[in-house]
């Protein structure tokens, strides 16, 4: 197909990969700062479960995201390549990912944000962190590959295998589910 040959010339396009890796990380950063999701104050009211407008922000972009891949694929505009999961993998990570966004306030995407509004805490601790970790992690990760990581091997496991349904089945379940939770928010914790 001319589409699918077209994506595969811009694949293999290593300068024009970095520039529109930097043009959509802009865009990303304007809408993540656009939708307030880089303020201090909007991430700890999402913790303290009393502003959910970065749930809502997520959900969105979940329910757009995953409609989106499989409408690429679907039209062969697209390869979806499932990644291998395990529990030795995400149990450490989600942790990790926790305490630090409960310390901060930041997850990394917000850190970038908000660094890029001038934000000193974000500046200062974030940006460091992340450098710091990503260093600890990439001189350790030998050992942790061999011993931790692999632990509880999940394979490429996706909602429609694990709930036994076809793939648009599933896509149309949880499609329905994050609109119900959207609904729900709305109706039960109202935007001011």
């Amino acid at each position: 197909m001319r589409e699918y040959s077209v994506l595969k010339t811009l694949h293999n396009n290593k300068r024009l990969q970095l520039l529109l890796g930097l043009l959509f990380g802009i865009i990303f950063g304007f809408l993540l700062q656009k939708g307030q999701v880089t303020r201090y104050n909007v991430l700890i009211g999402q913790l303290l479960l009393t502003d959910f407008t970065v749930i809502k922000i997520i959900l969105s972009a979940i329910a757009v995201g995953m409609l989106g891949v499989h409408l690429l694929v679907k039209f062969n505009l697209a390869e979806l390549h499932i990644k291998p999961g395990s529990a030795g993998a995400s149990l450490p990570g989600g942790i990790l990912f926790g305490i630090g966004f409960g310390l901060l306030g930041y997850c990394p995407g917000t850190i970038s944000g908000a660094s890029g509004q001038g934000s000193l805490d974000a500046i200062l601790a974030g940006v460091p962190g992340i450098i710091i970790g990503t260093m600890i992690f990439a001189s350790l990760f030998p050992k942790l590959d061999s011993t931790i990581l692999n632990k509880g091997d999940f394979g490429k496991l996706t909602i429609d295998k694990l709930i036994g349904v076809s793939k648009w089945t599933a896509i149309a379940i949880v499609e329905i589910l994050i609109i119900l939770t959207l609904l729900g928010i709305e109706f039960f914790y109202p935007t001011p």
